[in-house]
């Protein structure tokens, strides 16, 4: 299958969409950029739902190459690259324990987080790709979201204290040092994980769409039926369970996908389907060839920024020329955005992509 540039610019949307929200200039930040603080939903939190509903259409498609034959090596390769995404979160912790003078802070290393959940995700899901019928996926995926569904009501799924079973695991098994200090449940922890995975088994059913169906239009409509219907199941069962992205929710699993299928679709009409072609697709389409990488990199310098004290200056000044403390901070996180995207530009014209 030829490459679909909708894909990447998908993903690149979704890359600059994580470093735009978790690079504000300032306090005050516009709530569509700020994560609900419980139940609810805004732009912010759909953000890196995409980016994981990605990683699920990507692992179809890469092993697709494998025609998902496990051997050896596939399994060493899997679990390599799981480690390996793994392994650079807690690295990204690390840094900013030693920028803050904290030298070995394996005591208190957080080991959940954004890339190891994505790890996590990617290696299970891959392992699942090459030792399961497809046909059996759909459903695991749904019996894992009534399975989580009936945890939650059971275990205080969704209250914000200790009491939730989701943080009463994770303190019991990673210990409370090891976890996310700003809320008593850990946005990334390990029972959320089965409604994570659950969403990565969505997208990689989208990928099979994307890849077995042969007309372009025909795999639009396709995605247009899906996200559909997810989305109408999800806000559907909302009542029941709301959508929670602090928990990643059953609902907000399935409204997530369901938006992140429908905005999929819509690209790959207008770039795939109609050729539209702009400048604004050459920008996402840097950060979507190179994902992870400039994900990582962001990370790294705004640690440095914050250790340098260098961020209140620029945002200063911004205030100053904006009057404004919400467009200041926007224009920050703009900015920076825009520094990022400057860096992946050069290794995007020589065809650089760095995977980790």
């Amino acid at each position: 299958m030829k490459r679909l540039l909708s894909l990447d610019i998908l993903r690149g949307i979704t890359v600059a969409g994580m470093i735009l929200v978790n690079n504000g200039g300032g306090p005050h930040t516009f709530a569509q950029l700020r994560h609900c603080a419980w139940n609810g939903m805004t732009a912010c939190d759909l953000i890196f739902p995409f980016f994981l509903f990605m990683v699920g259409i990507s692992t179809y498609l890469s092993l697709s190459k494998a025609v998902f034959r496990p051997s050896g090596t596939l399994v060493r390769k899997i679990l390599k690259r799981t480690l390996l995404i793994a392994a650079v979160g807690w690295g990204i912790h690390w840094f900013a324990a030693i920028c803050s003078g904290d030298f070995l802070p394996f005591d208190h290393l957080r080991i959940p987080g954004v890339l190891p959940r994505i790890a996590l995700c990617y290696g299970l899901v891959s392992l699942m790709a090459i030792t399961l019928p497809h046909k059996w996926l759909p459903w695991i995926a749904g019996i894992l979201l009534v399975v989580y569904a009936g945890l939650l009501d059971l275990g205080n799924g969704y209250r914000q204290d200790t009491t939730n079973l989701i943080a009463v695991i994770d303190r019991a098994v990673l210990g409370e040092a090891h976890l996310y200090h700003k809320s008593p449940v850990d946005p990334e922890g390990l029972l959320s994980t089965l409604a994570a995975v659950s969403h990565t088994l969505i997208g990689f059913c989208c990928g099979r769409i994307i890849l077995t169906t042969s007309d372009k239009k025909d795999k639009v409509l396709r995605l247009f039926v899906t996200g559909f219907l997810l989305l109408a199941v999800g806000y559907l069962l909302t009542d029941a369970w709301p959508l929670n992205k602090r928990i990643w929710s059953p609902t907000f699993v399935l409204v997530s996908c369901g938006t992140g299928t429908l905005l999929l679709a819509t690209l790959m009409f207008i770039i795939d389907v109609q050729g539209q072609r702009g400048r604004w697709q050459t920008f996402f389409h840097v950060f979507g060839v190179n994902p992870l990488f400039l994900y990582v990199v962001s990370e790294l310098a705004a640690i440095v920024l914050d250790s340098l004290q260098a961020k209140a200056p620029i945002y200063q000044a911004l205030e100053a020329v904006t009057v404004n403390p919400y467009l200041a901070s926007l224009a920050y996180a703009v900015l920076f955005v825009g520094v990022m995207g400057a860096l992946g530009y050069p290794l995007y014209k020589k065809k650089i992509y760095i995977k980790l």
